[in-house]
């Protein structure tokens, strides 16, 4: 039987305690002031994270929040996808990735808070900004201004998502975990655009909102005329400077990017976590007590669901937590360190307003008192180059450039945004299970270029893309004749300008030139000399969508598709084409034929044969394969396909697009994260596609066979697809002897005691240390998979060995007590390479 302690009975009692009053709908009263938040009578310091429901699945939902909540977070952070719950004006749905309900119960359950930002503009790389389509259609409407058919329909669904979290009993006042809400999102920068119209608008959401009757203060992001009691709030990669509109508002930063979304054809975003940490540090220096990052963990647009133009179907934004699921390193540890610093000042934060103290060039101190005689403070050296020695208190403390050091008692760091102690893992040796899927196990079947159905129509003129398809298609062919007559040259130039976001161009059914846009300009034109034949030819033009615009002024009234198409002769003679009679179809065949269901995979459509066509244009490919073995997300490796959709079991995950390759030029192999960071400043993989793998969650495939549908445009190899998933990972620690001590290791009152710094390795839940493939104390050379022993170095294997093989975490105390001393008098690193593995 387990003998316990009085004091360790009553700690079990606490929790227990803790857990059955919030699981049992206790009133909590949530309020503000110029400090913070007031939650039951008490200012909070908060830490937040977005997580996008629909991003995931409902089955690893209770595994993001719990890493969420072992990260440091006190609050989870959503949008509300309207068109997702309202696809049909009147019809709702609110299940499976949807489940808004069974969402912010499961941060409930965590023992977290949300902050529930209902909009219902979301921006969020969502499609169409996260308003449903059949909006745009209603006669007379103007989306985010002063028109009443637009306002009625929002205060609709404001009312709708409100009376929804009142009836389940989910905001703080009926004993629910929300305490926030926010109307509208980031209006200030289109305001401009709408004129006074706009100013009234900002103004009739305000009082939309209050009118709901929350009982939780409401928010509008980045917006500086938010009429009070509503708060206005920062967002970007830097809010230190950030003032609220009122004085009696507190200090709250909504979205701190930790990195930045994936657009096709782009290099891949990344932001240095010592620069991120710096932008949190510095934003609670001076005087912010909420603070949420935008994301925390950013999952994965599946279906058609990424906005446009051409984001990505990977929306894993660099996040502490990555598009999978997994703990991303050293990110998610730095972020908890700091976290649990910031935690440590709490009390002094909410006491008092900062008192700045210039240290010197670019150097400050900001204090928060408690008392007289006791306080915390925040170093910082804003240089972007410089490090410093700065004298605070009497005594002397090192600053590394462009970084800020925590003091909980005014006299000890804790904790230095430049200092990484956190494990570290290396993604590229990152253990992975293939499969290969079967050649002779394919199916295909081609599609014809052009009209293929009896629902076609025909107009003398260019239609736009969305108005016609109603986004129920990424697709609208474009058919038209030319006639050729015996004296005209058959040698012409085809000129065709489109509004985006792609098109496939084919003459006599033959494929002549494809063109695309980017992410930030989705037009495009072709100039192709093409060869046509006396008589009749066909012009056919498969015009392609890669998300709807989410963001701009008017957004919602940007346009799609071609609107002119030109023949230029060899005499430079022009024939306008486009105000001829256009034959449309909406879609494709293989989508209206259903191919991709699950319920036709059977279907004598399809033909089998030993070899499966490749590198062919608007085909379909099905193959049945075996799910590897485990309980992890799965990963398609798409690198050998062109452009196209994929599908797992019925399932979409989402648009690939591997042939677009980013630009050669403007990464950096090394990135420096002192000075400013912007979305280009650090980006990896130039030259290569912006995603290569895609998510297949693994609730979506089952034991035995599962279903793989592919619809390719361009051409590709689908003989050369592999499905993966992660049995391990290569970890690594590298700690000196003057790195700070574990901020969990902090006592108040008491402070570090005789505690040294540790290396702390820790695997994914479920995964176990097997082997130390380096463990060196000395002077150890190189960056974490590339270990070598230096001149000062101590054989200290077996001592690693035995502390972490076999766990799932271990630590190492770095120090000559514990690990020897190969050479006194010399600053010594303790540097460990391990592998995790299921």
């Amino acid at each position: 039987m387990d003998m316990k302690t009085p004091l360790s009975l009553a700690l079990v009692f606490v929790s227990v305690f803790v857990v059955f009053c919030f699981d049992h709908a206790l009133s909590t009263t949530v309020t503000y002031d110029h400090r913070a938040l007031v939650i039951d009578g008490k200012r909070r310091v908060l830490q937040s994270g977005s997580i996008h429901y629909p991003r995931s699945t409902p089955e690893v939902w209770p595994e993001l929040i719990r890493k969420s909540k072992e990260g440091g977070l006190d609050v989870i952070e959503t949008y509300v996808f309207w068109n997702y719950h309202e696809p049909v004006r009147g019809e709702y749905y609110f299940e499976g990735r949807f489940d808004l309900v069974k969402f912010v119960r499961t941060v409930q359950e965590a023992g977290l808070m949300v902050h529930l930002r209902i909009g219902p503009y979301a921006c969020a790389e969502w499609n169409y900004g996260g308003f449903p389509l059949w909006l745009h259609f209603i006669p007379g409407i103007q989306f985010r201004t002063t028109n009443d058919l637009f306002k009625k329909e929002m205060l609709r669904f404001l009312a709708k998502i409100v009376g929804l979290m009142k009836e389940e009993k989910l905001f703080a006042s009926q004993g629910g975990p929300i305490i926030l809400a926010q109307v509208e999102n980031e209006y200030e920068l289109v305001e401009w655009a709408y004129g006074v119209a706009g100013e009234l608008y900002v103004n009739w959401a305000a009082e939309a909102a209050i009118s709901l009757n929350t009982t939780v203060p409401w928010v509008m992001c980045r917006q500086e005329d938010a009429p009070d009691p509503i708060i206005n709030t920062c967002n970007g990669f830097y809010c230190d400077q950030f003032t609220p509109n009122s004085p009696s508002k507190p200090k709250m930063w909504t979205e701190n990017y930790s990195g930045w979304f994936k657009s096709f054809g782009y290099p891949i975003p990344h932001r240095p976590v010592e620069d991120l940490a710096f932008a949190v540090a510095r934003f609670f220096e001076m005087g912010g007590t909420f603070h949420n990052y935008y994301m925390y963990f950013g999952g994965t647009n599946f279906g058609r669901t990424a906005g446009g133009p051409l984001v990505a179907t990977s929306y894993d934004y660099d996040a502490p937590i990555d598009e999978y699921g997994f703990i991303r390193q050293p990110k998610w540890g730095h972020l908890c360190d700091l976290h649990l610093a910031i935690k440590h000042c709490e009390e002094y934060l909410i006491r008092s307003d900062p008192t700045h103290q210039q240290l010197g060039h670019n150097l400050e101190a900001h204090i928060y008192y408690k008392s007289s005689n006791k306080c915390a403070a925040f170093l910082a050296n804003y240089d972007s180059e410089l490090d410093a020695n700065v004298t605070f208190n009497g005594n002397l403390y090192f600053l590394p450039a462009w970084s800020v050091s925590i003091l909980p008692d005014c006299k000890n760091v804790i904790f230095n945004t430049a200092k990484v102690v956190s494990q570290r893992i290396l993604a590229h040796t990152t253990t992975a299970n293939k499969l290969i899927l079967s050649a002779t196990s394919w199916s295909w079947y081609m599609e014809k270029p052009g009209v293929w159905g009896n629902n076609s129509f025909t107009e003398s003129r260019l239609l736009e893309q969305i108005n016609t398809t109603k986004d129920t298609s990424d697709y609208l062919w474009y058919t038209t004749s030319i006639n050729i007559m015996p004296v005209q040259s058959k040698e012409v130039f085809l000129l065709i300008e489109s509004l985006g976001h792609a098109a496939l161009i084919f003459v006599n059914k033959r494929l002549v030139a494809f063109g695309y846009g980017n992410h930030d300009d989705a037009s495009f034109s072709i100039n192709e000399k093409i060869s046509l034949v006396q008589g009749n030819n066909t012009l056919d033009i498969l015009s392609m969508m890669v998300g709807l615009q989410n963001f701009g002024p008017w957004f919602d009234v940007q346009g799609a598709g071609i609107f002119s198409v030109v023949l230029i002769d060899p005499w430079n003679n022009k024939y306008d084409v486009s105000a001829e009679e256009w034959t449309y179809q909406v879609g494709l065949e293989g989508e209206y034929l259903g191919l991709h269901k699950v319920i036709h995979a059977n279907s004598s459509l399809w033909i089998k044969g030993s070899v499966p066509p490749i590198n062919k244009t608007l085909i379909w490919y099905k193959v049945s394969f075996l799910a590897p073995q485990g309980n992890g997300p799965l990963a398609l490796n798409l690198t050998s396909m062109g452009k196209g959709q994929a599908w797992v079991n019925g399932q979409s995950i989402g648009r690939y697009w591997p042939a677009y390759l980013s630009p050669s030029q403007g990464c950096t192999e090394n990135c420096d994260y002192r000075g400013e960071y912007d979305s280009t400043k650090c980006q990896k993989n130039c030259g290569q596609p912006a995603q290569t793998l895609y998510h297949v969650p693994r609730s979506w495939v089952h034991p035995g066979q599962n279903l793989l549908v592919l619809h390719e445009e361009l051409g590709g190899d689908p003989t050369k697809i592999s499905v993966l998933t992660r049995s391990g990972q290569e970890i690594c620690s590298f700690v000196s002897e003057d790195d700070p001590q574990p901020a969990d290791f902090w006592i108040p009152n008491m402070g570090f005691g005789s505690r040294s710094p540790e290396a702390q390795l820790t695997c994914e839940q479920g995964w176990h240390i097997t082997s130390i493939n380096f463990a060196s104390f000395g002077s150890p050379q190189g960056n974490c998979g590339a270990f070598s022993v230096g001149t000062c170095h101590a054989n200290i294997l077996s001592i690693v060995q035995k502390a972490c093989i076999g766990e799932e975490q271990c630590s190492v105390p770095v120090s000559t007590a514990n690990l020897g001393d190969p050479c006194p008098g010399v600053l010594k690193t303790l540097a460990i390479e391990a592998i995790c593995s299921d």
